[in-house]
């Protein structure tokens, strides 16, 4: 007699799983290449780039790296988007959570005001937002300064951010602050002793946003900062590209090492990234 077999509901058939398989291969492949791409250009030597040759690592060479950390601006460059980027991380996460705790906390006069203020600041883009910060910077004195840099994406970062640890705090039950107050903090101290501790991963999404908000910036960075010396690597980068020619060496060579900082923030947080963006999805 012969044995029939059946296929459970919601089983792949071997065709099925072997599609599937090559459908994620390809889609790595294609989201893998540019990368690749980028490093293999940038250890051609000088002027390698050029040729119409697919070549791997034939006569691989550091030459573009020298280049750019010793003959280059570029090491200034790293650390202002370092010390641009941190400041904005350290004060944008600090704004964002208490914001964010004071709005899920409190009714106080003007709360609808100021969760409405946050959405509306999402509206505008940059490009728009440019010139009066400009005006703003330059009555204060900040252009050219990191300081005022900062501040500048902290207009970008803080609005996000609070609403999303505005949506991490209401998931956080109201009798663990309260059983705080018995003990005798203060509302201050309820926010920074048990509010944030529980708010980690919020508090890591928020962290790397801001850090990326500023590390990858390009527009407030060639506006407000003109002095080559007082640029970030967004708008440094920018003077490997001339009128009528490019250095493809420096530019993929500094890509490569652009990349490695943002990497470690990411490999920091990546274990609390998908706790804290969904952690706000749902009200329990």
């Amino acid at each position: 007699m012969k044995r029939v077999s059946y296929r459970r509901r919601g089983e792949r058939g071997p065709l099925a799983s072997i599609g599937l398989h090559a459908g994620l291969l390809v889609a790595v492949a294609i989201s893998l290449f540019p990368v690749v791409w980028l490093v293999l250009t940038s250890l051609k030597p000088r002027d390698g780039w050029l040729s119409t040759e697919l070549r791997l690592f034939d006569d691989a060479s550091l030459d573009n790296y020298a280049r750019v950390l010793t003959g280059t601006q570029f090491p200034q460059w790293l650390l202002n988007s370092v010390l641009t980027a941190g400041l904005t991380m350290v004060a944008g996460v600090f704004l964002a959570a208490t914001t964010g705790y004071a709005v899920s906390r409190f009714r106080f006069l003007g709360h609808r005001s100021v969760m409405w203020l946050l959405l509306i600041t999402q509206m505008f883009p940059v490009a728009i937002l440019i010139v009066p910060l400009y005006n703003l910077m330059a009555g204060l004195g900040l252009l050219n300064q990191i300081p005022g840099l900062v501040i500048a994406y902290l207009t970008i970062a803080v609005p996000f951010c609070a609403w999303m640890m505005k949506s991490y705090f209401d998931t956080v039950p109201v009798e663990i602050d309260q059983a705080g107050l018995v003990d005798g903090l203060t509302p201050f101290g309820v926010f920074w002793r048990v509010a944030l501790p529980l708010a980690r991963p919020g508090i890591a999404v928020t962290a790397f946003y801001c850090f990326m908000t500023a590390w990858g910036e390009v527009g407030y960075a060639t506006v407000f900062m003109s002095q080559e010396d007082r640029q970030p690597l967004g708008a440094g980068l920018q003077h490997f590209i001339g009128q009528h020619w490019s250095d493809w060496g420096l530019m993929t060579a500094s890509a490569v090492l652009i990349a490695i900082p943002a990497g470690v923030v990411f490999l920091l947080v990546q274990r609390h990234l998908i706790t804290g963006l969904t952690a706000g999805a749902t009200k329990s």
